[in-house]
C-alpha cells in the first residue's frame, strides 16, 4: 500500500513538474519573442540606409549623369540599366548564399550587414565623383554603380529577412514592420532633403540651345565670359554632389551601427532544418508557391509605375514644368506627405485588411498622376498635388513589406518540414522589382535620347516634354491598374491570415511540449 502511495505521489509530482516546466517553457518563449520599443526602433533604423541612398539615386542619378557628368543620354541609359539589372541579379544570388550561411554567435544575418557596410559606403561616394577623364566615364559609373548595388544587396537582403528572426509572433513582426516603414519613409525624406537641398543650393544654370545662342548673337547680348561662368558653376555643382554623398555615407554607417548593436537575432525555433538545396531548386520552390507568385506580380507592376515616376519626376519638374530651382522642394513635399501618412495606412490595414489597403492606396494616386500633367505650370498647385499624391506613395512603402511575412507564414503552414528559406522569398521579390526598375529607367532615358533631350538645356524640344508626361503619368497609371487587376485574385485575405496564424501557434506549442518532454526525460534519466 505504501509502495502504491509512493508511486502515485511520484506520478503526481511528475505531472506537476511536467506542467510547471511546460508552462514555464511557454512563458519563456512568449517573453523571448516580445519586442521592446527600443528593439523595434533599432531594427527600424537599419532600414534607413537603403532608402536614403535609394532615394538619392532614384531621384537624382539620371539628372546627375545627364547634366553634371554630361553623359550622352544613350550612355546614361546604359549605366542606369546595367546598374539596376545587375542589382536584380545579385538579389537572388545573395539570398541563396544567405540561406546557406551558418549560424554564428552574432546570428546568421547580422554578419552580412557588418562586413558589407564600409565597402558599400566607399563605392557609393565614388558614384557621385566625376573622374578627370572622358573616355572611361561610362566604365567608371557602371563599375561603381554595380559594386554599390552588390554591397547594398548584401546589407538589405539579410536585413529584410531579419524580420522573420526578431520574433515569431505575427503581431510583433507587423508592429516592427510599421516602425521600419516609418523610419524608411523618413529615410526617403532625409535622402531627398540632403541631396536636394545641398545640390539645389549649388545648381548650375541652364545652357541656351543653338537657337537661343543665335538669337542672342543677333541681338548682340551674348557674352564670351558666359562659358567660363557656366564651367565654374558646374564645378560648384560637382562639389555639392560630393558633399551630399559624404553626408549620406555618414548616415549609412551610423544606422548600420545602431542596427548591429541594438537588435538581437533569434535562432529559428524549429529544430528541423532542411538540407541546403541547389539554386534553381530554390527558385522552383519559391515561385511555385501561388500566393507569393501573385504578390510578386502585383507589386512588380505597381512598383514599376512608382519607379517610373520617381526616376523621371525631377526632370519633369525642371524641364517640362519649368521649376528648375524648386524641383528639390517639390520632391521633399512628396516625401514629407508620405511620412505623415504611414501611421494612417498602418491603422487602415488593421481596420480593413492589407489587400484592401493596397487597392485603396494605389488607386488614390491615379487622379493626381493625371492632374499633374494636365494643369498649367503653377508652382503652388504643383505643391498641393504633390502633397496629396504623397499619401498614396506611403502605401507603396508600407504594404509590400507588411504582406511578405503573411506569404511566408502561409508557406510554412503548407510546408512545415521546409525551413530556412526566408532570405530566398525576400530576395526574389526584390529581384523582380529591381529588374523591372532597371528596364524602366533604361528605356525612359533612351526615350529621352530619341526625343532629342539637351543636357542642361534652358528649353527642351516639344517631343521631350511629351515623353516626360508619358513617363510620369500615362505609363505609371497603366502599370498600377494592371497590378490591381492581378491583386483581385490574391488569395490571402484576413480570414486566411488568421487561420495561418492559428496553425503556426499550434505548431509552436506542439514543438514546445515536445522539447519540454525531451528535457524532462533527460532529467529523469
Amino acid at each position: 500500500m505504501a509502495k502504491g502511495e509512493g508511486a502515485e505521489q511520484y506520478s503526481n509530482a511528475s505531472l506537476l513538474n511536467k506542467s510547471d516546466s511546460t508552462d514555464g517553457f511557454k512563458l519563456a518563449r512568449k517573453h523571448e519573442h516580445k519586442l521592446s520599443v527600443w528593439n523595434k526602433v533599432c531594427y527600424a533604423i537599419g532600414g534607413a540606409p537603403y532608402q536614403v541612398t535609394g532615394c538619392a539615386l532614384g531621384f537624382f542619378l539620371q539628372l546627375y549623369l545627364l547634366d553634371v557628368a554630361q553623359l550622352d543620354p544613350f550612355l546614361a541609359s546604359i549605366v542606369l540599366f546595367a546598374g539596376r539589372a545587375w542589382d536584380a541579379v545579385t538579389d537572388p544570388t545573395v539570398g541563396f548564399l544567405v540561406s546557406r550561411s551558418p549560424w554564428t554567435r552574432i546570428g546568421r544575418m547580422l554578419p552580412w550587414i557588418l562586413i558589407s557596410t564600409p565597402l558599400a559606403v566607399l563605392s557609393y561616394f565614388l558614384i557621385w565623383y566625376v573622374p578627370p577623364f572622358e573616355n572611361g566615364k561610362v566604365v567608371w559609373y557602371i563599375f561603381f554603380y554595380c559594386l554599390f548595388q552588390t554591397l547594398q544587396t548584401c546589407f538589405h537582403v539579410p536585413y529584410s529577412a531579419l524580420t522573420m528572426f526578431i520574433s515569431s509572433e505575427q503581431k510583433e513582426r507587423d508592429s516592427a514592420t510599421a516602425y521600419r516603414m516609418t523610419v524608411e519613409v523618413l529615410g526617403t525624406v532625409l535622402g531627398t532633403a540632403i541631396q536636394g537641398q545641398i545640390v539645389g543650393s549649388a545648381n548650375a544654370p541652364c545652357l541656351p540651345g543653338p537657337g537661343e545662342i543665335l538669337a542672342d548673337l543677333s541681338n548682340g547680348s551674348f557674352a564670351e565670359h558666359n562659358v567660363s561662368d557656366h564651367a565654374f558653376s558646374l564645378q560648384h555643382t560637382k562639389n555639392a554632389y560630393m558633399i551630399a554623398s559624404g553626408v549620406i555615407c555618414l548616415i549609412y554607417v551610423l544606422c548600420a551601427a545602431v542596427l548591429f548593436f541594438g537588435v538581437r537575432e533569434q535562432k529559428e525555433s524549429s529544430q528541423i532544418r532542411t538540407e541546403p538545396m541547389p539554386f534553381f531548386q530554390g527558385i522552383k520552390l519559391v515561385m511555385g508557391h501561388g500566393p507569393y507568385a501573385k504578390l510578386v506580380m502585383v507589386f512588380l507592376f505597381t512598383s514599376l509605375g512608382f519607379m517610373l515616376l520617381e526616376g523621371n519626376f525631377a526632370l519633369f519638374c525642371s524641364s517640362t514644368l519649368g521649376f528648375r530651382k524648386d524641383f528639390q522642394n517639390i520632391l521633399l513635399v512628396i516625401m514629407l506627405s508620405a511620412t505623415i501618412a504611414v501611421p494612417f495606412w498602418q491603422w487602415f490595414l488593421t481596420r480593413f485588411g492589407k489587400k484592401m489597403s493596397v487597392f485603396v492606396g494605389s488607386v488614390s494616386v491615379i487622379p493626381f498622376l493625371i492632374l499633374v500633367v494636365c494643369i498649367k505650370s503653377n508652382l503652388y498647385v504643383t505643391y498641393i498635388v504633390s502633397f496629396i499624391a504623397g499619401v498614396g506613395v506611403a502605401s507603396a512603402f508600407l504594404l509590400p513589406w507588411s504582406m511578405l511575412p503573411d506569404v511566408l507564414d502561409d508557406f510554412k503552414v503548407q510546408n512545415p518540414e521546409s525551413t530556412g528559406h526566408e532570405a530566398l522569398f525576400y530576395s526574389f521579390y526584390v529581384f523582380f522589382t529591381k529588374f523591372a526598375s532597371g528596364v524602366s529607367l533604361g528605356v525612359s532615358t533612351l526615350s529621352l535620347d530619341f526625343a532629342g533631350y539637351i543636357s542642361r538645356g534652358c528649353t527642351q524640344p516639344k517631343e521631350v516634354d511629351l515623353t516626360l508626361k508619358l513617363l510620369v503619368s500615362a505609363a505609371p497609371v497603366a502599370f498600377i491598374i494592371f497590378g490591381l487587376c492581378i491583386l483581385y485574385s490574391y488569395p490571402i485575405d484576413e480570414e486566411r491570415r488568421q487561420y495561418n496564424h492559428k496553425m503556426l501557434q499550434e505548431m509552436r506549442e506542439s514543438e514546445a511540449d515536445s522539447e519540454s518532454e525531451t528535457t524532462e526525460i533527460s532529467n529523469v534519466i
